[in-house]
């Protein structure tokens, strides 16, 4: 820990109150700009201390909060130890008791005084996360909600046996208080650090590390619901030491199938009657050396559900009560592009009213290929062809009229920055640490605003919220867009520019700071926004511009929307023209 404390530009930009162009430039054009001390040429890090000075002489005002020094001196011992420094956090603001340096030890105190210190460890572990975004395999919010909503019970016992830093457990926990939570991880900081988020949230929690398969550590506890994101394609998860181990109701997992080892495991800690949540690499729907075990988690009724969601499969699986009758039918859909759609097929399969459901029987004589995409229904299919061919026919927007010029306009400029200066415009962000993932208000994300599409993330209500109201312009790194009705509260990693109507036409601005962020993100640096240069125009000739920005949007818009249905209209043709529900 006696290491210099390090940045890196996201940090500095942070610190200096800029974007990250502006750390970009400040590199390129001051000589004596302090140079990297680690990192990689595209991730580079700086010396905390050499950056603190260099912003001190050229008069740039900077704020290092507690946190971001906490935060600092954490990261400075190296990425090996981080998930340990940040597990020992927690166990000073839970218990009082810590290995760590007194002067951190401090430090930490001091933060969870000012901001309580549930809300600093939330921080402390939200910039764990984005430091090991690519070593740490994080539940999506948005499948994370939906897995609790379909599991997980009113009351009782809830268990994740691979339960990484608590992502799931604290969602349910948000969603669905009164539970017990039960958790398990192979990572000892993880599980460490779900320990320490559940508690310091007010949760009762029992997390233990160890490998889950191998030693597990609720051996003979069942729970009212299990909820996982296993690790997938592990193939060195125990299969010579497992092969007699009772867990195996439904088949010894083949070795290259570890994932149907973590299904049998989630049952076996279900009560009869509870429900399974787990998502699964889409292969294990098909792969032929586990079908004799998935035809018998459909013969004994154990399987309830197959649902394709992006990038994993979910199964949703109820363990049997003891004389019941086994279903006959299955349901199995594809919820690539509608996650909402699941949480009422689900319900209406449990109340035997699905239009999507596979029947068992037509599954076992075949080779209890359960991939959603083969059991697409034939009037679904056509019907979906159909619809995306009439779209891609109908999706076109015209370009505006525009006169050339022999020489550009001399009009004189102002900028964004001075706009704001003269109360023009508001500039307004996310609360830095808002709840992501639960709660009844809507929250507008970037890929929302990218695809113009209506809010879809969830926050808790509470105090910093910015709501979106039609007129705003609210932009991304890599999206522009003025709102044309309420857009919910702003989400994350956006910015939000209000005007003054009176003096400043939305579309006017946006156009420009859509042309300065397209110039800029063509080199290698984002733009600064507060230095996007616009004429000075009277508001007749500003809506004049903005009504040809708008028409250029609407272009854009409608240029992403025919290259989409096109892709969708090439793949529904091929799988119609190839299984037989189309024809020539």
């Amino acid at each position: 820990m006696s290491h210099d404390p390090t940045v890196n530009a996201g940090d500095i930009a942070r610190l200096a109150g800029v974007g990250r162009a502006a750390v970009s430039n400040w590199r390129r054009r001051h000589d004596d700009f302090p140079q990297p001390v680690g990192g990689t040429a595209n991730q580079p890090l700086f010396s905390l201390r050499e950056i603190e000075a260099w912003l001190r002489r050229y008069g740039k005002s900077y704020q290092v909060s507690v946190a971001d020094r906490v935060w600092q001196r954490l990261k400075a011992a190296g990425d090996l130890h981080l998930g340990e420094l940040v597990a020992e956090a927690g166990a000073l603001l839970t218990s009082g008791e810590s290995t760590l340096e007194p002067s951190l030890t401090e430090m930490i105190t001091q933060l969870a005084a000012q901001q309580s210190a549930a809300s600093a460890y939330d921080f402390l572990c939200e910039r764990y996360l984005e430091a090991h975004s690519r070593q740490l395999s994080v539940t999506r919010d948005d499948v994370a909600a939906l897995m609790v909503r379909l599991a997980v019970p009113d009351g009782g016992t809830l268990l994740d046996p691979a339960c990484g830093v608590g992502t799931l457990l604290l969602t349910a926990a948000r969603t669905a208080p009164g539970l017990r939570f039960l958790g398990q991880d192979l990572s000892d900081s993880s599980a460490c650090i779900a320990a320490a988020r559940l508690r310091l949230g007010g949760f009762g929690a029992e997390i233990v590390a160890g490998d889950t398969l191998r030693h597990d550590g609720f051996a003979g506890v069942t729970a009212d619901a299990v909820i996982c994101d296993p690790p997938f394609n592990e193939r060195a998860w125990g299969y010579e030491e497992l092969t007699g181990d009772p867990r195996w109701e439904y088949g010894l997992p083949p070795r290259g199938e570890p994932e149907l080892a973590w299904v049998q495991h989630c049952l076996a800690h279900v009560r009869p009657g509870g429900v399974v949540a787990i998502l699964m690499p889409p292969a294990a729907a098909s792969r032929k050396p586990g079908r004799r075990i998935r035809a018998n988690l459909l013969r004994n009724g154990a399987l309830r559900a197959v649902i394709a969601l992006p990038g994993s499969d979910l199964w949703l699986l109820r363990r049997p009560v003891p004389g019941e009758r086994p279903p006959s039918d299955v349901l199995i859909m594809d919820a690539v592009d509608d996650l909402p759609a699941v949480e009422p097929a689900w319900h209406a399969h449990l109340k035997d009213r699905s239009d999507q459901a596979v029947r068992i029987i037509d599954l076992l004589a075949d080779e209890v290929d359960m991939t959603p995409a083969r059991h697409r229904r034939r009037e679904d299919l056509g019907r979906a062809f159909t619809a995306a061919r009439d779209r891609f026919l109908t999706a076109s927007a015209v370009p505006p009229d525009l006169k050339v010029l022999d020489q550009p306009l001399d009009r004189p400029v102002t900028t964004i920055g001075d706009l704001i200066k003269e109360g023009l415009v508001a500039v307004l962000q996310a609360p830095p640490r808002m709840t992501a993932g639960a709660g009844e208000l809507p929250v507008l994300t970037a890929d929302d605003l990218a695809h113009g599409s209506r809010p879809s993330g969830r926050t808790a209500t509470e105090e910093g919220l910015v709501p979106v109201l039609p007129g705003d312009v609210v932009t991304s790194y890599s999206s522009v867009r003025v709102m044309t009705e309420p857009g919910g509260v702003l989400g994350p990693h956006l910015t939000l520019y209000r005007v003054d109507p009176r003096r400043l036409d939305a579309d006017f601005l946006a156009g420009y700071l859509r042309g300065a962020g397209g110039r800029a993100t063509t080199g290698s640096s984002r733009f600064d926004a507060r230095r996007t240069r616009l004429p000075r125009l009277p508001m007749k000739e500003q809506q004049a511009y903005g009504e040809a920005f708008r028409h250029l949007a609407a272009l854009e818009d409608a240029l992403r929307e025919t290259s989409a249905l096109g892709q969708e209209l090439i793949r529904l043709g091929l799988d119609g023209l190839i299984d037989g529900h189309l024809h020539p």
